[in-house]
C-alpha cells in the first residue's frame, strides 16, 4: 500500500497545528487523522477501515515532508506518525534526559531486532531527523497531540506530544517525561528505507517483525 501526501488537515477538533499535519491516505483511510484527539483511535475506525489496515505493511512517501512537519499514516488500524525532526529539534533532545522516565528505551517498546535506532543519542530512529511511531498514548490509549513549539503548553513545555485525556507528555522523540501517567514510551513500530526517501513500515528489511507487538499499545 503506497501512502500520499495529501494537502495539510484543516480540522476544529484536532489540537494540532494544521501547517504541521500532513495526512497519508488511500481511498479507504482517507478519514484516519481525522478523529477528534481524544478518541481512542482504533475505536474510531469503522470495520472494513481497520480490516484493510491490518492487512500488512505500508509504504510511507516523505519526500514532500518538511523540517517540522508530522505525516500521518495506518498500520494495522493505528495511527502511525512520521516526524521530520529540524537540526534544532535533534539537538535539544539530550537535554531532555533529566525529566524522562525511560530516556534510552530500555522497556520494550520497539522491536528487539532493530539494533539501529540509536537509543543511547535519543533519537529512536534509523535516520536522525525521521521519527516513526505509533501514535497512541501508552496510558488509556488516546491520540496524543502534536505541539512542537516550547511555550505552547505552559512555560515549562519544551515542544513534543501531549495527551489531551489525562496529561501524558512525551517529547520529540516519544519518550514520556516522568510524574505523569503513562507507563512508558511511544512505541516504535518495525520499518526500513526503501529508498531515500519511502519507508515500509510493519516489517523489517529482512521481512522479519511482522507480528511484532510493544508491551502497551
Amino acid at each position: 500500500m503506497n501512502e500520499e501526501l495529501n494537502p495539510p488537515l484543516e480540522h476544529p477538533e484536532l489540537a494540532l497545528n494544521s501547517r504541521r499535519v500532513l495526512l497519508a491516505a488511500t481511498a479507504t483511510m482517507g478519514a484516519v487523522g481525522v478523529v477528534a484527539a481524544a478518541v481512542p483511535f482504533v475505536e474510531s475506525m469503522n470495520p472494513s477501515a481497520r480490516a484493510e489496515a491490518a492487512a500488512g505493511p505500508v509504504e510511507v512517501n516523505v519526500s514532500q515532508l518538511a523540517p517540522g512537519q508530522l505525516m500521518v499514516a495506518a498500520w494495522r488500524g493505528r495511527p502511525i506518525w512520521v516526524l521530520h525532526r529540524s537540526k534544532e529539534e535533534l539537538a535539544a533532545l539530550a537535554k531532555m534526559e533529566p525529566l524522562l522516565a525511560d530516556p534510552h528505551s530500555l522497556s520494550s517498546q520497539q522491536p528487539s531486532d532493530m539494533k539501529n535506532l540509536h537509543l543511547q543519542e535519543g533519537w529512536r530512529s534509523i535516520k536522525p531527523e525521521y521519527l516513526v511511531l505509533v501514535g497512541i498514548c501508552t496510558h488509556l490509549g488516546c491520540i496524543p497531540s502534536y505541539m512542537p513549539e516550547p511555550g505552547s503548553v505552559d512555560s515549562t513545555w519544551p515542544g513534543g506530544f501531549l495527551c489531551p485525556c489525562h496529561g501524558s507528555r512525551y517529547d520529540l522523540s516519544g519518550r514520556v517525561l516522568s510524574n505523569f501517567p503513562a507507563p512508558l514510551n511511544l512505541p516504535v513500530p518495525p520499518y526500513f528505507f526503501e529508498s531515500d526517501t519511502l519507508i515500509k513500515v510493519g516489517m523489517l528489511k529482512d521481512k522479519e517483525d511482522q507480528s511484532w507487538e510493544p508491551n502497551t499499545w
